[in-house]
């Protein structure tokens, strides 16, 4: 199993599986992979964190109170280079502690700054195992985004048999394999788009819309993972910026266009993910307006087609980029997006339901239609971090197996 170039933060409950985890630490090593540890206070008590630290060759987090700990590798640190974030073994008090967002150790709180894919797997007796507060506690989670690995069934530590049994090290590993994907934009640049504009009325009003940016912020992480030099221009958003991505960030839409501009001549990629706002105010005060007893009129021009710009740039080239649109609609939504697809000269557009429960803007989760020309739509649903994974799948298979002039 290939772990290279990918780093893996493990967080080790308190449960006698524990010592199963080290071989799992072993594995994420030997495939090449950056490891780093953290432990809750009972883990230690069944495996020392020398153990992991020779193993990972970094130090181990156990103590959040500790000075010296935090300084050197700390959890909001951890959770900014994981690529992937394993639980082993998800005990039951582990796993209601994660349900109920406690970060009350170095593994509940890393895991609650984790924006990376989550991975668990559950180890306890088949007594515990089949209780409806852990299997609550556990559809929650998998609700929430993360992923599940085991239990097996056999002989348990205490003699029991049934299910229970945390999975097997190179079971886990695999299963993070297919979480991390491919490594199918090693080579390639991304330029990614996020997040709203905001278009000033006057000094401190403004035209935008209700983008959060977490959907191109997914985009960019995804693409970071499968090994892409990804740039992201977003708009004004509270998000931190994405390990190992560069960030640009804009307010208004001119400056969008500016900015993506000076991008777009080397990229392989174009994820147009940002909410632009379509018209701005003609002529923008350059004081704060007072109010008046009538109405006021705002008159709004066009703002730039950057999606429309980057098409007329590389139409008919040979080294165009493979351009992807989103269509927010209220209506006629494979429709609107086929028209889009090919008004921008766009090879794919992602659609949704604006409004739609579970997509659109705000959440942490979406459902989208994928639209290409002679295809039927796709349809991709689940946490921002798997649609943007979705999106990232079919891009990656419309792109040319090599460029003129540029590395395969």
């Amino acid at each position: 199993m290939s772990f290279r170039d990918r780093t893996v933060v493990l967080g080790v409950g308190g449960g006698i599986a524990a010592y199963k985890t080290c071989e799992l630490a072993r594995l994420v090593v030997k495939g090449g992979g950056q490891l780093r540890v953290a432990m809750t206070p009972a883990a230690t008590r069944f495996v020392g964190p020398l153990t992991f630290q020779a193993i990972s060759g970094a130090p181990v987090l156990t103590d959040l109170l500790d000075p010296a700990q935090e300084k050197s590798y700390g959890h909001l640190l951890m959770a900014r280079v994981a690529d992937l974030f394993v639980v082993a073994p998800g005990t039951a008090d582990l796993l209601a502690r994660l349900r109920a967002g406690m970060g009350d150790d170095c593994v509940t709180t890393a895991a609650l700054a984790m924006t990376c894919p989550r991975l668990v797997a559950p180890a306890m007796n088949t007594r515990m195992w089949e209780s409806a507060a852990v299997q609550e506690n556990l559809s929650v989670l998998r609700a929430r985004g993360w992923h599940v690995v085991g239990p097996g069934a056999g002989q348990l530590a205490d003699g029991d048999v049934g299910e229970g049994r945390m999975a097997e090290p190179e079971e886990i590993a695999a299963a993070a394999g297919r979480i991390l994907g491919p490594r199918d934009l090693a080579g390639r640049k991304v330029l990614v788009t996020a997040g709203p504009t905001r278009e000033p009325i006057d000094p401190v009003r403004f035209v935008s819309n209700p983008s959060t940016g977490r959907m191109g912020f997914a985009v960019a992480r995804a693409a970071r993972r499968r090994g892409a030099e990804v740039v992201l221009v977003t708009g004004p958003v509270e998000l931190a910026s994405p390990e190992g991505v560069r960030v640009v960030r804009v307010e208004t839409a001119e400056q969008m266009a500016r900015a993506v501009a000076e991008e777009v001549s080397s990229i392989d990629l174009f994820v147009a993910a940002a909410a632009v706002s379509d018209y701005r105010p003609r002529n923008p005060a350059p004081r704060k307006l007072k109010k008046s007893e009538g109405d006021e009129t705002l008159v709004l021009g066009r703002t730039p087609d950057i999606l429309a710009m980057v098409g007329e740039v590389f139409d008919g080239r040979p080294d165009a980029p493979v351009l992807v649109g989103f269509a927010a609609e209220t209506e006629d939504l494979i429709e609107n997006a086929r028209a889009k697809l090919e008004r921008k000269r766009c090879d794919l557009v992602v659609a949704n339901r604006v409004g739609a429960p579970g997509a659109g803007f705000g959440g942490d989760r979406n459902a989208v239609s994928l639209v290409e020309k002679g295809a039927e739509p796709r349809e991709v649903e689940g946490t921002k971090d798997q649609v943007a994974e979705g999106i990232l799948d079919r891009a990656v298979a419309l792109l040319p197996t090599k460029r003129p002039g540029r590395e395969a």
